[in-house]
């Protein structure tokens, strides 16, 4: 019996759909929460390092020898690293509720180099010496922690921007430095590097070597991010794939398909695992006697809460069979109790029915009966199909079994059926609620050679939940 279909030229050519929209275009919904999420915390981790920036800079002040200075009472550093703070924290508020985005984040990085020049430019007034001193403060390294910042949002443009600020801002300082020197009239150009090491001269070529660094820093880090871009939208599209293709088939299933392990026909194993079947009685007759969207919010809210209940039993939906359910209990992973899961399952299942079915017969008139049938034994899960279409499938005398014992419930008028050897292997594995059950031997099953011994619950003993 089938459990879940897969199309894999159709599932290449859905894959280079969302590779294009991620690289040219608008990611899908679920991605892009993906990538918002990440960017988000990428934000605020910037902003807690511009704060423990600007904490930094107010404990080595606080720490470090204080020299004489012709600023009277003013003190650059305590100021600028409280300016800092302020605007790290007013960041670490927005990016939590998610507000650093469009124009703020460009602003926030000409503001964040507007401080460090504003500092580095007061350093030669702070100790009375020319301009051309504050060229050489290292102070100056700061610049390079403030582009990379601008990384971790994993955004090349973003990185580029502030680069491009960055570089602009040393051109900047640099004019200004032997603008005030030529007013001086200190010519405090040099060739000379001994000269410019050891006093307030500007080596021009210093100075463009630094921009230039800059510029080379930014770009290399660009190109990495942009690298780096397209790893983090590859696996927002996966994870997004993953998602949606849980809602077709079993999460596992899901995960072993973008999992990237190469998939084939004719591969499987044998599993001891538990099949159960679910089925709503009479669905022919409703769908001939209802119109088509009365029966589609039928299917819909069955499947819905009986898919519940399943999955918090630790089963998994192989396959929506119209009015049926397939699931299974131990295939598609590990299980040390899949027959006592399937049991505890359907006497859950049962006593949900009992309250759909009288909450829907008070909605539409309508009386709605749901059988279920357990059965375990060891199935072979794999799949089959070709190149072009596959198909994960179950198959084996408990998938039979099952199913024809689901449609005794008719013949019985019971609401739950399991043969006698799968309750004894539940109760070995833990199952508790034996008594729960009636014990049938020697049942002649429609389909199935020779008598079977059955446990049942008979509709009227379904125990609805507390």
């Amino acid at each position: 019996m089938a459990v879940g279909n897969l199309d894999t030229a159709s599932t290449r050519s859905a894959w280079r759909r969302l590779g294009a929209l991620g690289t040219f275009g608008r990611l899908p919904e679920r991605a892009q929460r993906i990538v918002d999420g990440e960017t988000r915390e990428a934000e605020m981790l910037s902003a807690w390092l511009v704060v423990a920036i600007a904490v930094f800079f107010n404990v080595l002040y606080a720490v470090s020898p204080k020299a004489l200075d012709a600023m009277g009472a003013f003190r650059p550093v305590p100021v600028v690293g409280g300016i800092f703070l302020v605007l790290g924290l007013v960041r670490v508020a927005l990016a939590r509720r998610g507000r650093m985005r469009g124009w703020l984040v460009p602003a926030f990085t000409v503001v964040d180099f507007g401080l460090l020049y504003g500092l580095i430019w007061s350093f030669h007034l702070q100790y009375q010496q020319p301009a051309a001193f504050y060229l050489k403060a290292p102070t100056f390294l700061l610049v390079f922690l403030f582009i990379a910042i601008r990384a971790l949002r994993f955004e090349p443009r973003l990185v580029i921007f502030a680069g491009c600020v960055a570089a602009a801002g040393w051109v900047g300082m640099t004019a200004y430095a032997l603008h005030a020197g030529d007013a001086d009239g200190d010519g405090p150009v040099t060739r000379d590097f001994v000269t410019y090491m050891t006093s307030s001269s500007i080596l021009v070529g210093a100075e463009v070597e630094k921009i230039v660094a800059i510029l080379l820093f930014t770009g290399v880090l660009a190109i990495v991010i942009a690298r780096g871009r397209r790893q983090l939208l590859t696996a927002a599209l996966g994870l997004s794939a993953t998602a949606e293709l849980s809602r077709f088939f079993d999460p596992t299933i899901a995960r072993r398909i973008t999992s990237g392990d190469a998939l084939a026909p004719g591969r499987g194993e044998m599993v001891e695992a538990a099949v159960l079947m679910a089925d709503i009685r009479g669905f022919t007759r409703f769908v001939a006697d209802h119109p088509p969207a009365e029966v589609m919010r039928l299917l819909v809210a069955y499947q819905q809460r009986m898919g519940a209940v399943i999955a918090e039993h630790g089963g998994a939906i192989d396959k929506f069979l119209g009015d049926g359910i397939l699931a299974t209990f131990g295939c598609t992973g590990a299980s040390q109790t899949p027959a006592a899961d399937a049991l505890r399952a359907a006497l859950a299942l049962a006593g949900e029915a009992a309250v759909f079915g009288r909450a829907f017969a008070a909605a539409s008139g309508r009386k709605v009966e749901i059988g279920f049938a357990a059965v375990f034994g060891r199935v072979l899960f794999g799949t089959v199909g070709n190149d072009g279409r596959l198909e994960y499938t179950v198959i084996g005398e408990p998938v039979n079994l099952a199913a024809k014992l689901e449609k005794h419930n008719k013949v019985g008028c019971t609401c739950v059926v399991t043969d006698a050897a799968t309750l004894v292997k539940a109760e070995a594995e833990g199952f508790a609620a034996t008594s729960a059950f009636r014990l049938v031997p020697g049942v002649t099953v429609e389909g199935v050679a020779g008598p079977v011994d059955l446990a049942v619950i008979d509709q009227e003993k379904v125990a609805e939940p507390a």
